[in-house]
């Protein structure tokens, strides 16, 4: 190309260019962030349940109790609270780190809500619970069963997740009564276990 008929390039602005490299910085900055939030999220998955609960605390809509239980509200539910004096009706799912699942309500279980009728982590977890909330938790091994579980589908050690959706409660002594009014209608039939299954003591 010729002298004569060369365009000749108009030098870019000073100002263009900062805010180009900042564009770019910017962009290398994010691009870092999210690969570390992606690091910590695969680090946490894969690590100890303390480094997963540590992790998984910080994230949103998670809250955390004194004694280190997590739970999420999915359907906040209305009215008071059940108290130890209470037997609470559930549904339930609980499920393991990976996903599996140990156990499942088919039907409404009633709870009692007494000390040591359940492990600490569900009986605390439904004590958070107004009638119709759906709420899911996440109990460590020390408000579980430790290293003394009770199945062959728990591993000892395990950090256990329960989906539970509280369909309502009920004072123990009126539950109480209305079982001993069941078993006088059936002329004396043994009555099921009212304690349940699931994340009660051993079964």
């Amino acid at each position: 190309m010729s002298t004569v008929t060369a365009v000749p390039l108009q030098p870019v602005r000073r100002s263009v260019l900062v805010y180009l490299w900042l564009g770019i910085a910017l962009a290398i900055l994010l691009a870092i962030v999210l690969s570390e939030k992606g690091t910590g999220e695969q680090r946490a998955l894969k690590g100890s349940n303390d480094a997963y609960l540590a992790w998984h605390r910080s994230q949103a809509g998670i809250v955390e109790t004194k004694s280190g239980l997590q739970y999420q509200v999915i359907k906040p539910g209305e009215g008071p609270l059940p108290t130890t004096s209470d037997v609470a009706g559930v549904m339930y799912v609980g499920t393991l780190r990976d996903g599996t699942v140990f156990d499942e309500s088919p039907q409404p279980v009633p709870f009692p809500l007494t000390e040591g009728t359940a492990i600490p982590g569900f009986t605390e977890a439904l004590k958070l619970m107004p009638k119709g909330a759906h709420y899911k938790f996440w109990l460590k091994p020390e408000l579980a069963y430790k290293e003394a579980s009770p199945s062959p589908k728990i591993p000892p050690n395990s950090m256990l997740i329960f989906d539970v959706t509280m369909l309502g409660f009920l004072p123990e002594a009126t539950y109480r009564q209305m079982q001993m009014q069941q078993m006088m209608q059936q002329r004396g039939a043994p009555a099921g276990d009212p304690s349940g299954a699931g994340p009660q003591g051993e079964r």
